[in-house]
């Protein structure tokens, strides 16, 4: 339903127990998409407890934002909504100002995720997912989503998922998702970041840090369309942390479909190191997958693997993995350090200390000299 014209936007901002009234229906402020077409109101709401946040989640609708003081929140249900925004009044969560927000799921009962998003036009930033004793952040079927600046760690599945048919148009920028593990699974499920089991256009990642996780950096698993991957990082993954005797990771950086989907995902600008599988890998997508400018460094198996299918690689740089590449008679190989008559630069430097470091102010992954050369033609820029 479009918005109406008539009327300008009202902007409000609400102390935290009018805020939650109003968001409960008392007091007339949110307009929503009434049966007369009134545009929504822009309204703020500022919580600094647990139950304020669970309440300003749930109820929010078109133009809402919630900004969360500092501190740790611990919720008993998942953070969940199923609310709407639209391209001009979107619903934006994020902390406020340059606080710092832990939301900690080790309250929520066993198989819960810690926060479901299943609307569209959602704005999720600055905050930190922990602890969940499943997913820590899923947004289902979402369009035009906004995922910016966040940490899922040490959740009890995948850090962060998209998933569901029409899941189109989100980005996730500037993720660290690390030392996911599920205990039920032996590890074989927990990724950095999972886009499965769905399909939709204009999929972005970018800037992502996955590491430490206990399956896969990336996983595409049965994801129809093509995702954009770029500018991120994916390793230390598979390896078992968590002293489980029964331990399954996969421990790809990058596992770029499976599932019988055949898909052309495009992959540029990233780097995979000491994972325990492959750097990168098709998973049998037998999609014509393109590969520019990626960095496989000391990977247990392959840096990239993509032995059936269509995938096109070029100025990929692959470096004291068990195997260079690895790859099948459809796909097509040009300009990497593989190929005849391609040098292999030296690095500027092996040790990854400082790809721990702190992001920069802007989110932006930390300036480091690891794994780059000064190419300007082959392998990962590393930012």
């Amino acid at each position: 339903m479009r918005l109406s014209t008539g009327r300008h936007r009202r902007t409000r901002t609400l102390s935290i127990a009018a805020a939650i009234a109003v968001a409960s229906g008392a007091g007339g402020v949110y307009l929503g998409l009434s049966n007369g077409g009134a545009e929504a109101a822009s309204t703020t709401v500022t919580v600094a407890g647990t139950a304020q946040l669970e309440s300003a989640v749930r109820n929010a609708v078109a133009g809402t934002t919630i900004q969360v003081r500092g501190g740790t929140y611990q919720p008993t249900a998942t953070l969940k909504s199923t609310a709407n925004g639209t391209s001009s009044a979107r619903i934006t969560l994020r902390a406020y100002g340059g606080e710092k927000v832990r939301i900690d799921g080790s309250k929520l009962p066993d198989g819960s995720w810690l926060a479901g998003i299943y609307g569209d036009y959602w704005t999720v930033q600055n905050l930190t997912f922990v602890n969940s004793p499943a997913q820590g952040f899923v947004a289902t079927s979402s369009v035009g989503g906004v995922f910016k600046n966040l940490v899922t760690a040490d959740n009890g599945d995948s850090g962060f998922t998209l998933r569901g048919d029409g899941t189109t148009g989100n980005l996730v920028q500037n993720l660290d998702s690390h030392g996911n593990y599920d205990p039920a699974g032996h590890g074989q499920n927990a990724d950095g970041i999972a886009i499965k089991f769905g399909s939709g256009t204009g999929n972005v990642v970018d800037g992502a840090r996955l590491y430490n996780n206990s399956d896969d950096g990336v996983d595409l698993w049965q994801f129809s369309t093509p995702v954009t991957i770029k500018n991120s990082w994916a390793f230390g993954n598979g390896k078992n942390r968590w002293s489980d005797s029964a331990f399954e990771g996969n421990g790809n950086g990058f596992k770029l479909g499976g599932g019988g989907a055949s898909v052309a995902h495009k992959v540029q600008n990233n780097a995979a190191w000491g994972n325990t599988l492959h750097g990168f890998t098709e998973n049998s997508n037998t999609g014509a997958i393109v590969m520019y400018r990626n960095t496989a460094y000391s990977n247990a198996e392959s840096g990239f693997y993509f032995a059936t299918g269509k995938a096109r690689l070029a100025r990929n740089l692959a470096v004291s993995n068990k195997g260079l590449a690895r790859l099948g008679s459809s796909a097509v190989s040009a300009a990497n350090n593989w190929d005849s008559g391609v040098s292999t630069p030296s690095f500027k430097s092996t040790d990854a200390t400082t790809a721990y470091g702190a992001r920069g102010a802007d989110g932006s992954l930390p300036a480091t000299t690891f794994l780059t050369t000064g190419s300007a033609t082959i392998g990962s820029t590393m930012n």
